[in-house]
Formats: C-alpha cells, structure tokens, sequence
C-alpha cells in the first residue's frame, strides 16, 4: 500500500506509521489457518502400596526379517514394580489391549475404585474400546503429555530391563518364540531380579507383601554378623534395612501437595 501510493505521487505517512494504523485497525495478522494444541495437565500420581497405580504400553519386538515386529502389552504394578499382566502378539489392537487389562484386573481381584491405571496416548492406550471398560469397572484412567517421555518412567525402564538382558535375541523367530522368552523373563524379573527401586528386593516379594519378613532376616543376619566380626564395621552397627518407599509418577513441587491415588 505505502510504495503503491508513492507510485501514485502521494505520501500521508511513513512505512513503519501505515504498519502501526494497520496494526490497531486488527489488519496486521496470521491469515493462515493455525494448528493449536490444547494444554495438557502434568500427571502427578502416588502410589503408596501394590494395586492402587498400574502403568502400561506397547513395545516393538524385531522379528525374523527388516520391518517385522511382534508386539509386546506390559501392565506393570508401579509401587512393587511387579509385572501383573502381559501379552506377545503379531499385531497391536484395541481389542488385545482390552482383553488383558479385564484379565489382568480380575487375576489381582481389584475392586471397584481401587485403581487407577497410567498410559502414554498411543492408538489403543487412548481407544474407545479400554476408555469403557476402565469406565465400567471404575478404574481411573490417566495419561503421558504428548511427547513427554518422563511422564511413562516405570514401563520405558522395564521394556530396557528386557531388551538389554544377555540372553534376549536380536530378533525372534515367531510370536511363539517371542512369548516363551517372555515367560522365562517375566518369571527371573518378578522372582528373582532384586530391583534398586524397591530397596533391592524383589518385584513379587513387595507385591504380596513381604517386606517386613525379608527386612527382619536381613537385619538379623547384619546383627550376628556384627556380633561375631564388629571390626568389620568400621561406621559401627549396621544401619537400619531400607523398604520400598512410595513410588511416584511427576512428583509435585513442594509448594504444593497432591492428593494420592486412594488406597483400598
């Protein structure tokens, strides 16, 4: 418009002025179409004992031949860090997904409001199909801001548990493959793999609640051990045994609190 005018031997303001009168006039914008992205909540949960928050998703396992994958569905208890349920399969579908969340929840006999379960926004973490099923069973569902890895800790460092394992192949052969190298795993992992999470016991050993059992042996153990060797312990006694404390997914800052996941 200004160089026109000057074209046309006329000049009323300068360049940057006519841009301030456009400007006030609301003629001065993006006249494109613009993508906005809704603000998504920070998940902030607790959990304080096994079953009160699950987390789950979906890793990719490297078949027989480039671009074939098996699917892995993981449902990890976050307090205990006990794998509760999973399932290898050819494909990832809602209808998977949703068949072992229902069997999942009625092999640890969960109640009604009890639970709340955590995803990422993957296509079957956020399908109709598990939104009315943790409806009808009154499950709290939450999930991860997009792209925010942090906010799905506990099954991003299990799938990594697994795939960095020796005995874990570069590719599988066949699902069937793919699920018998899941069931020795899962079996080591919850029985046996003493986790630095939960104060180096292991995943099932907190779930089902024997944590004062192992934390007395252990420390009667310290003691004897002090009675008959003290030179050994050059800080003195052997410091109290730790237990698994509660776990967190975002912990608030302290300024302010959260209320936890509800306890049964």
């Amino acid at each position: 418009m200004h160089a026109t005018l000057l074209d046309e031997g006329r000049y009323f303001c300068s360049q940057r002025t006519m841009y301030r009168i456009l400007d006030a006039a609301g003629q001065v914008r993006e006249r494109r179409n613009q993508l906005r992205h809704p603000i998504y909540t920070k998940p902030e949960l607790l959990a304080s004992a096994p079953n009160q928050l699950w987390s789950w998703d979906i890793t990719k396992l490297k078949g027989p031949a480039k671009w074939n994958y098996f699917h892995l569905y993981l449902i990890l208890d976050v307090y205990s860090r006990c794998v509760v349920g999973w399932l290898a399969a050819p494909c990832e579908s809602a209808a998977l997904a949703t068949r072992l969340i229902e069997q999942t929840i009625k092999k640890q006999h969960i109640e009604r409001g009890q639970l709340t379960i955590h995803a990422d926004r993957g296509s079957s973490m956020t399908s109709k199909d598990v939104a009315f099923l943790l409806a009808d069973l009154a499950v709290t569902k939450t999930h991860s801001r997009p792209h925010v890895s942090n906010d799905n800790p506990y099954s991003e460092a299990q799938f990594k548990t697994l795939k960095y394992r020796p005995e874990c192949p570069e590719r599988f052969g066949s699902t069937a493959d793919a699920r018998a190298f899941c069931q020795r795993f899962f079996e080591w992992y919850n029985r046996d793999h003493r986790h630095s999470g939960i104060a180096m016991m292991t995943p099932m050993s907190v779930h089902i609640g024997n944590v004062d059992q192992i934390v007395q042996r252990r420390t009667a153990t310290l003691e004897v051990a002090h009675r008959l060797h003290p030179e050994r312990f050059v800080r003195g006694a052997p410091a109290p045994q730790r237990r698994p404390g509660p776990a967190w997914i975002n912990p608030p800052a302290r300024e302010h609190s959260v209320v936890p996941v509800s306890a049964h």
